[in-house]
């Protein structure tokens, strides 16, 4: 652990330059007293690592050193596929891998694309996470993610919306969608999906499994995505939207919202459009449409307008 974070220290000075020890002990979530024990340890082993003071002080490499000790470890090179997702790196059990080695590529990169590298660092950021959504406790997401890379065999707990089960799995992938992890898993011969916050214990057999021939996650997914649109909007509804429901509509309904307004007709005297919009059955569809408040008024099917009337009824009642 010490000869890591010796060269992750080492990585640090050459890649940013001058930086303090409590800079440092930040990055490599280290005491101060550590940082101080480990520049010694460098300086003891030949590295010119020189201490500046004052207020603009700090420990930097000597002029025009280098070092070359930039090869990167298994799980190393794995992180970096996740460079743009820290957060699902960190999940996963991989976030100090993903650190260093990002900061071995620096230090192998010539100077000009470095200083490119930490600029598009400094200035873009992706955050999956839906806004207002707590991320889900994923406790097992780490353990299941070995078991999908070495292709053993899960036994699990699981809690369905009817109820709880105890299945066994063989993983395939895992899926980050929207902030939420998803588990990809063969069970007797067919795929499935499961959310990974779910899953009440999981355990990790011995025994190892064969992936399926021929199964690409993403293909699977792109599909599994697709299939589960077309069976939850099935149904069409008819609206009028006010000018404000019409910048609300992308907000709550997504992507099948841009494109209803997409398709919309022309704006009345006040500003009010006709569309049509894909949703789910009538009593997950009422909840989605409430959300859009007095901007929104359902002119069909006449079950979806009936079914609507009926609950802003009973909530007049209930808040009379």
């Amino acid at each position: 652990m010490r000869a890591d974070r010796l060269l992750s220290l080492l990585l640090l000075l050459q890649n940013r330059g001058r930086m303090t020890a409590s800079r440092l002990a930040a990055e490599l979530e280290v005491s101060v007293r550590t940082i101080h024990r480990d520049i010694d340890a460098l300086g003891a082993s030949g590295v010119p690592v020189l201490a500046d003071r004052g207020p603009a002080g700090g420990y930097r490499l000597a002029e025009g050193y280098r070092t070359r000790l930039t090869g990167l470890t298994d799980t190393q090179a794995d992180s970096l596929f996740l460079a743009g997702a820290p957060t699902a790196a960190q999940e996963l059990g991989l976030g100090a891998d993903l650190a260093t080695a990002q900061l071995k590529l620096q230090a192998a990169l010539p100077a000009a694309l470095a200083e490119r590298a930490r600029r598009i660092q400094g200035r873009f950021h992706l955050d999956a996470p839906a806004w207002f959504r707590d991320a889900d406790p994923v406790p097992h997401l780490a353990q299941i993610a070995r078991a999908v890379w070495d292709q053993h065999v899960l036994r699990t707990h699981y809690r369905r919306w009817r109820g709880e089960v105890r299945r066994e799995l063989h993983p395939l992938g895992l899926v980050l969608k929207g902030g939420i992890w998803y588990l990809v898993a063969d069970v007797d011969g067919a795929v499935r999906t499961y959310r990974v916050s779910r899953f009440l214990t999981v355990d990790t057999a011995a025994e190892r499994f064969e992936r399926p021939a021929g199964f690409e996650l993403a293909a699977y997914w792109q599909e599994s995505t697709s299939r589960l649109d077309a069976v939850l909007h099935q149904q069409t509804a008819e609206l009028r939207l006010s000018p404000r429901g019409q910048l609300m509509l992308p907000m709550q309904f997504g992507a099948a919202g841009t494109r209803a307004l997409a398709e919309a007709g022309p704006p009345d005297a006040d500003g009010w459009v006709r569309l049509r919009l894909g949703v789910e059955s009538p009593a997950v569809a009422v909840g989605d449409l409430l959300r859009l408040g007095t901007d929104a008024e359902v002119l069909g099917p006449p079950e979806l307008r009936r079914a609507l009337a009926e609950t802003v009824t009973a909530l007049a009642r209930r808040y009379a």
